[in-house]
């Protein structure tokens, strides 16, 4: 089934408003195990909107529009899918109704004449009542087996109306179940993973093998078609065996809504573990990350954002004769760093961060984008060095997704 999205509204064209609802129903029919080929943006412009909802009906099954369903005049989605259909608007007394609720449940006196514009909708459509506003939304299903959502644009009103009406109507109308698991992998690039399953994906048919790059990592999503869920799972399942054994420990789950810092929490929690933090060039982003999880008062004991040379030596006892000779970036460094906090907290854990963010103070010796990363495990240090690439924030954000796996890994390698 064949899905086309159209989201209408100049100010997405002009980048006053980043467009969220295609990423979000993007991913959404992709979860339904529906193609989408075509992701078309258009302003506030009744023949180039006409033209687009002509096109998207020659080549679609399912066509959604987002955007243009407000009161205004500039406000044309709705009349332009009419006028494309050939059928006329016609008053709905149950949408005019809710109109009237909303505005006297938010004391307004007066209704101005165009918000009735809203109450108008496409003869013959099913109407979609929106509980956070007052557009509702609108299917049509045409004589020619074509289904047309059009949708309110303001992602507090799209999101809840899409979640408990639109997607079950999605569900209901393709012709397959669908069932997906979700591999993550962290710790290896997406040309090496890539590469690892070039043979899968070359001879794939039913399931399929879908790669999605994130930072610092790479999702593999295995997606079946099949008459039920049952069938639909045993088809997946072979498959996301396989790969778990050749990615073996790169894998941190295969759970479609765990974090990698869950995972880590996760880890700590079952081996009973305590964690400190330790952090300069990141700046609590690591510690952020792991607060994220809810529970995670259990097992973070403290967490240092030693930014300074005073800071590393007064908190963490780093050792003046360290930070001379081989500088606040290094391996020395973030060794004592790890075992500083650790140690001065009484934790079971530590991880430590110490790195060049830039965009200034690197050297040919030492780069900006050199980080070292310590995790104390077991009594013993692990130092990694990276070196990441890109902007300030990307380096951060690198180098905790890094330190997150190291401390993964050196977990496992502990306690398992």
């Amino acid at each position: 089934m064949v899905v086309e999205l159209i989201s209408v509204g100049t100010e997405l064209l002009l980048g006053n408003i980043v467009n969220t609802n295609a990423a979000y129903l993007s991913e959404k029919c992709a979860e339904l195990g529906m193609s989408l080929y075509y992701e078309i943006t258009v302003g506030d412009n009744p023949e180039r909107l006409l033209d687009t909802v002509t096109t998207a009906c020659n080549r679609s099954d399912v066509i959604i529009l987002t955007g243009g369903l407000g009161p205004t005049q500039d406000d044309l989605t709705k009349e332009t899918v009419a006028k494309a259909l050939n059928l006329p608007l016609v008053e709905d007394s149950h949408t005019r109704e809710r109109i009237e609720n909303y505005f006297k449940r938010s004391n307004y006196k007066v209704i101005t004449d165009n918000n009735w514009k809203q109450a108008m909708a496409i003869e013959g459509c099913k109407v979609v009542d929106n509980d956070n506003g007052t557009a509702p939304g609108l299917i049509v299903e045409t004589k020619e087996g074509k289904r047309i959502i059009l949708l309110p644009g303001p992602p507090n009103e799209m999101i809840p109306m899409f979640e408990k009406d639109i997607y079950g109507y999605l569900n209901q109308i393709r012709p397959n179940v669908i069932f997906s698991k979700m591999v993550k992998i962290c710790g290896i690039g997406e040309s090496m993973v890539e590469t690892e399953i070039a043979d899968l994906i070359e001879v794939q048919s039913n399931p399929t093998i879908a790669p999605y790059a994130k930072c610092g990592e790479v999702h593999l999503r295995v997606t079946a078609s099949a008459p039920t869920v049952e069938e639909a799972k045993k088809l997946v399942k072979p498959v996301v065996k396989e790969l778990k054994d050749r990615f073996k420990q790169n894998v941190y789950t295969t759970e479609e809504a765990e974090a990698l810092e869950e995972t880590v929490v996760k880890l700590l929690k079952k081996y009973d573990l305590t964690l400190s933090t330790a952090e300069s060039c990141t700046g609590g982003l690591f510690t952020g990350r792991i607060v994220n999880v809810a529970g995670v008062s259990d097992i973070l004991k403290e967490g240092f954002i030693t930014y300074s040379n005073k800071a590393k030596k007064k908190n963490l006892d780093v050792s003046k004769n360290t930070l001379k000779k081989y500088g606040a970036v290094s391996e020395q460094c973030a060794k004592e760093m790890a075992k500083g906090a650790a140690i001065n907290t009484d934790a079971d854990v530590a991880v430590a961060i110490t790195g060049l963010a830039g965009p200034d103070g690197g050297t040919e010796e030492k780069p900006v984008g050199l980080v070292y990363i310590a995790c104390f495990v077991n009594e013993k240090v692990t130092v990694k060095e990276f070196n990441f690439k890109g902007n300030r924030q990307k380096i951060r954000e690198g180098a905790v997704i890094s330190a997150l796996d190291l401390l993964r890994r050196c977990i496992l390698e502990n306690y398992k």
